[in-house]
């Protein structure tokens, strides 16, 4: 009799799921598959392979799917780079310096969080100039949107996304900065989450978390998704964005799968067109749904800082620690619906 390895594997994830948790060891590419629900199944085939695309960076961040020249870009914050990928030419340098030419007061001056605008942009979160940029591919010409809140710098923007409407949402930690919030270029109280209006308008929409990172929108635009990079308090949070109020809400906590296994935080994350979050955290990046179930962890092996989707959609590129990897889906990510 023939035995079927995917079908044993299949059977054994089943039989395991009856204790509320199962893993599975591809140990042909030491990638490790935890999957909490059968859900996970869905969007994960056991079979696919991480692929290397690139290696040798100090802090991989950042990365945006290009889909009008099939190519990704993505930061090394520490080395005050950014990198293009495409399949034709592989990786290049694409910005030196992605941030800016400074170092006295800064930890990190170069660019973090990028993001393709609805009029086909590179929206940058620079830490060096301490703004949210929108940059001219092409020319490389680049814009400040915003550097302020009520005249006082913004610490260092570090992630960002845009709503339906134009609205850029971002987060700005500390983390930019020497000292962090310490440091004496600091400006602002807060480590706030913002909404830039097109007309230029500043809100700070979150006040109180201590360091927010990454972010995400939910398909129909009306859910902001924020997470907590805070190493005592790894939660992501939601906002009701058409409620006036604002409140926050809680969404999912990730510190419970943090260990000396599972390196990394909640940092930045992708969305699929379902609404379903592939969000970086302690060991990898976890699957969850909507209603906050945690569907399970593809364990990377080493902090991831970030993802996106791209190629056809099903795609996740993964800004992993010192390399740039990417992993084919069962699922297609949001500007793909």
């Amino acid at each position: 009799m023939t035995i079927d390895r995917r079908q044993v594997l299949l059977a054994s994830c089943l039989l395991l799921l009856a204790c509320k948790e199962t893993t599975f060891h591809e140990t042909e590419t030491n990638s490790i598959y935890e999957a909490f629900s059968k859900q996970f199944f869905s969007f994960i085939d056991l079979d696919e392979k991480f692929e290397i695309l690139g290696s040798g960076y100090q802090w991989s961040e950042g990365p945006a799917w290009d889909n009008a020249r099939q190519r990704l870009y993505f930061t090394d914050v520490p080395q005050n780079i950014a990198y293009s990928w495409d399949a034709e030419n592989g990786v290049q340098k694409f910005l030196m310096p992605s941030g800016a030419d400074v170092s006295e007061g800064f930890r990190e001056p170069g660019a973090n969080g990028l993001y393709i605008s609805r009029e086909g942009q590179l929206l940058i979160c620079n830490h060096g100039t301490r703004s949210v940029e929108a940059m001219d591919i092409e020319t490389k010409i680049r814009t400040t949107l915003s550097d302020n809140f009520n005249g006082m710098l913004f610490n260092s923007p570090n992630d960002l996304i845009e709503g339906p409407d134009g609205t850029i949402y971002f987060t700005d930690p500390p983390y930019g900065l020497a000292n962090l919030d310490e440091s004496t270029l600091k400006e602002l109280k807060i480590n706030g989450v913002y909404a830039l209006a097109t007309n230029g308008d500043i809100s700070p929409l979150i006040k109180d978390l201590m360091r927010p990172n990454g972010i995400g929108l939910s398909p129909n635009g009306k859910t902001l998704y924020v997470a907590q990079s805070a190493p005592n308090a790894q939660h992501i949070y939601t906002l009701d964005l058409t409620d006036p109020m604002g409140t926050k809400a809680f969404f999912a906590d990730l510190s419970i799968y943090a260990g000396e296994d599972s390196p990394g935080l909640p940092d930045g994350m992708a969305i699929d067109y379902k609404g379903n979050l592939f969000a970086t955290g302690p060991g990898g990046i976890f699957i969850i749904n909507p209603s906050g179930e945690i569907l399970g962890r593809i364990k990377t092996g080493k902090g991831s800082a970030n993802c996106t989707f791209g190629e056809d959609g099903s795609t996740l590129f993964i800004t992993n620690h010192d390399r740039l990897i990417k992993l084919k889906t069962k699922t297609r990510g949001l500007q793909w619906t």
